[in-house]
């Protein structure tokens, strides 16, 4: 991956309920998912959200030297609400960590992820407890490849 450090990356699908991530092999070929972390939505200005410490102690505990949160832009390229949320988790996220925190055009990432695993045969509420870890496969999975690509 040119410009790009060797090791492992993190992809974060941030949801409404749930945050799905998923981890790259060290040299950046294929993202796995890895697990789902409820999402912590509470606003105490001085404590760091569960969700980001876990986040964080997953960068640890992975080697991480980089996380790739997805931005759920709309089909036209404007942002709406969900993406002003990604950007504020995510700038809270790059605060908590001392990696680099990238943000993703995750268009469509949870639909093809939900057709992914439909096509498997996961449905219902078994896919619900995945498809974010999915969605996060499909996030970091387009950006290594874009970044091979470069």
């Amino acid at each position: 991956m040119t410009g790009s450090p060797r090791g492992r990356r993190l992809g974060v699908d941030v949801g409404k309920v749930r945050v799905g991530v998923a981890v790259s092999d060290p040299d950046g070929i294929l993202a796995t998912p890895l697990v789902t972390v409820p999402r912590d939505l509470t606003t105490d200005a001085d404590a760091v959200p569960a969700d980001i410490a876990e986040i964080a102690r997953l960068v640890t505990d992975n080697e991480a030297v980089g996380v790739v949160v997805g931005l759920p832009v709309r089909l036209t390229g404007a942002e709406g609400p969900a993406a002003i949320d990604a950007r504020a988790w995510a700038d809270t996220l790059a605060r908590a960590v001392a990696v680099p925190v990238v943000l993703s055009d995750e268009r469509m990432s949870t639909v093809v992820a939900t057709r992914r695993l439909a096509e498997r045969g996961v449905r219902g509420r078994k896919q619900r407890a995945v498809v974010d870890q999915a969605a996060a496969v499909e996030i970091l999975q387009s950006w290594l490849n874009a970044q091979r690509r470069q």
